[in-house]
């Protein structure tokens, strides 16, 4: 590519097994919850609004600097902002709840928003007085819980097809659209040490969110992993694996993984998101172009996980700090201010106006961008039960794309599972 807004990696290693991940879930909401019903709340600085957000990379805790200066001086408030890694924040979140010293606003992964609404741990943005004007349906659901929006997402993230535009065009190969097209042009294009595709099947998240949107394009839910939808998409994998589309590493593979592979020229084409493009344009020799993710037939939605961090009001007990959360909530998800941050940190506006923009601004990105308008989040429909479904899920690709298991085995067991919560 030739150009891109993109100044550093707009997702950063959030990395967490399932299995960490359900376990530190049920910890906060019993912990949570704890802290909301009992004890005294520790007295904040009345003349100081906290954010709490993973903005630990020097780039990104600029960004949200600027971003939440310019709305101190336009609130007429002094807001500070704390940032903690990412994989530090909830258990650092857990202990302020315990001594009921949450910040005014708190900065978590949409997928944890289930866990700490079901506590009574943050309060429902359109009651604290955040708008959600302009704001698209699929986003609002993002940062929801039992259909109550307590998350507002300023950018989000997905996954979309890139590819190596001289090798496609050397071998006389189509983008492909269709899971037909992306199979064939696979098996042509793997040569050599060059495999086809790359993607991640990693068991652990990662390789979760790269099954998505196959499993969703083809219909499958994750209420019934066992489902002839669920089974198709596992199949299709596997078929790419028995092709030698695919490297039989895919299996270890993290999605930085994929995206060294790509670099390498190891593989023609990948499955990987947008905070993957700084690294790639570093390489000037690379030309690549993303296109949305193929769909089983022509003429089918491509539905991919939403990604991305969401800011809420936490459950303070103090009603007028909320109302001044919300409203610094609202001003930093503004078109303005959402626009300038997503320019700056590859990811896609979430609010509908500021997307129009960003898309004629750069228009080869167009792909990401129509992939997050049929997006949905991986809570949505599950809410609290996701990481055990995600962990079932894991399991169920590993054993399948291994051999150790039949696809309608590996994925009743995953059903079980999924249904019993171990």
């Amino acid at each position: 590519m030739t150009s891109s807004p993109y100044g550093a990696a707009a997702r950063r290693g959030r990395r967490v097994t399932a299995r960490r991940l359900g376990t530190a879930l049920s910890a906060a909401g019993a912990l949570v919850a704890a802290a909301v019903l009992s004890g005294c709340a520790q007295q904040p600085d009345p003349d100081v609004y906290t954010v709490m957000n993973s903005s630990t990379d020097e780039s990104f805790h600029r960004w949200d600097a600027k971003a939440l200066a310019a709305c101190s001086a336009e609130l007429g408030v002094r807001i500070e902002q704390q940032s903690v890694p990412a994989s530090q924040l909830k258990t650092k979140a857990l202990r302020m709840a315990s001594s009921k010293s949450l910040p005014d606003v708190l900065q978590l992964d949409a997928s944890e928003v289930p866990q700490f609404a079901s506590a009574g741990g943050l309060v429902p943005l359109e009651q604290a007085g955040v708008s959600a004007e302009g704001v698209p349906a699929s986003i609002i659901g993002f940062g929801s819980y039992q259909g109550t929006w307590y998350g507002a997402a300023r950018t989000v993230n997905t996954l979309a097809l890139f590819y190596d535009k001289d090798v496609l065009g050397r071998a006389g190969v189509a983008v492909p659209t269709t899971w037909a097209e992306l199979r064939e042009a696979a098996k042509k294009l793997t040569e050599g040490k060059r495999y086809g595709l790359a993607l991640s099947a990693g068991g652990a998240e990662d390789g979760v969110f790269q099954f998505l949107p196959f499993m969703w394009s083809n219909g499958g839910d994750e209420n019934d992993l066992a489902s002839a939808e669920v089974a198709g998409a596992l199949d299709y994998w596997k078929g790419l694996l028995a092709d030698g589309s695919l490297s039989q590493s895919t299996v270890n593979w993290t999605q930085a993984d994929v995206n060294d592979q790509f670099m390498a020229g190891n593989a023609a084409m990948m499955i990987n998101g947008p905070w993957q493009l700084e690294t790639l344009n570093k390489d000037k020799d690379l030309h690549y172009g993303i296109a949305t993710i193929p769909v089983p037939e022509a003429g089918m939605d491509s539905v991919a996980p939403l990604g991305g961090a969401v800011l809420t009001v936490a459950n303070t007990g103090d009603a007028e700090r909320q109302r001044t959360a919300a409203k610094i909530i609202g001003c930093v998800a503004s078109e303005k201010q959402v626009l300038e941050y997503a320019v700056s940190s590859g990811t896609v506006p979430a609010n509908a106006r500021a997307a129009a923009e960003w898309r004629t601004r750069f228009p080869e990105l167009s792909a990401v961008s129509r992939q997050v308008e049929t997006g949905r989040s991986r809570t949505g429909k599950v809410g609290d039960r996701w990481p055990t479904i995600s962990l079932a899920l894991q399991s169920a690709f590993q054993q399948a794309l291994t051999g150790k298991s039949g696809t309608g085995p590996a994925l009743e067991n995953a059903q079980q599972r999924a249904t019993s919560g171990n």
